[in-house]
């Protein structure tokens, strides 16, 4: 049987200068499926998500997408094998069109290809769409973010990085924006996502990791977290209470 997992992680430490944020780090993420990574603040999930779209060089261990070593590729290999990545917060060019911005986003690709592919990624975002020739800064904050993961899709990644995406966010664009995010796992991309809308990201992931100091202490079936009453107080900070059953 085939490897069921697509990015690997292997025994990772990682961290900026003299101090390390992911100590000894392993988990797998399985392909075609949204895994969410939670912890307390400075637990090293968006660290996680920045080793492995090359923003940080890990100091040992090994990542492997699909079986081969990636570790220390950069940015444009990794763009190139169908990783993307979709950062926290807010970042367009804002004096510049929603086309514009979408021409950017695939300009790896060629100004051919990126144009093919426009309409079709307008496809998921009609609000945007209407809003083609508007300066970027123009949009809403839900506008912008959906033109953020527009500009991802472009690559049709296999791979979506995805960082607090409802940060700014009204309630009802944050189901919009994870019910794309689960129509892209089921459509084969395989989607790791940190996000702070526990129980709401919980519900549309299938896999639940949680991280303490830079260290796998849980590792979970979404369904399985979510209906577990102390939901909360993993979240916040007492996930170490559960290392014993940290399993897959």
């Amino acid at each position: 049987m085939s490897n069921p997992n697509c990015i690997e992680f292997d025994d990772v430490v990682a961290g900026y200068k003299d101090f390390m944020i992911l100590n000894n780090l392993s988990f797998q993420a399985r392909r075609g499926s949204i895994t969410l990574l939670l912890g307390p603040n400075g637990a090293g999930k968006s660290t996680v998500l920045k080793t492995l779209f090359g923003l940080l060089k890990p100091r040992q261990g090994r990542i492997l997408l699909d079986g081969a070593d990636i570790t220390g590729a950069g940015q444009k290999e990794l763009l190139a094998r169908g990783i993307a990545f979709v950062p926290q917060g807010r970042n367009l060019f804002g004096q510049l069109t929603v086309f514009q911005n979408l021409e950017l986003g695939g300009i790896t690709l060629g100004m051919k290809t990126t144009h093919a592919r426009i309409p079709e990624v307008l496809e998921f975002f009609p609000r945007v769409k209407e809003r083609l020739h508007s300066q970027a800064s123009a949009l809403s904050g839900g506008e912008q973010k959906q033109l953020e993961i527009g500009r991802a899709l472009l690559l049709r990644p296999k791979v979506l990085l995805i960082d607090e995406p409802s940060i700014g966010l009204s309630p009802i664009v944050v189901q919009d924006v994870f019910r794309l995010l689960r129509r892209l796992a089921d459509q084969g991309a395989t989607v790791l996502m940190v996000e702070q809308n526990v129980k709401s990201a919980l519900k549309v992931s299938d896999e639940a990791i949680a991280l303490e100091s830079g260290r796998l202490v849980l590792h979970k079936p979404a369904s399985e977290l979510l209906a577990d009453p102390n939901i909360e107080r993993l979240f916040l900070g007492g996930a170490h209470a559960t290392s014993s059953a940290a399993t897959v």
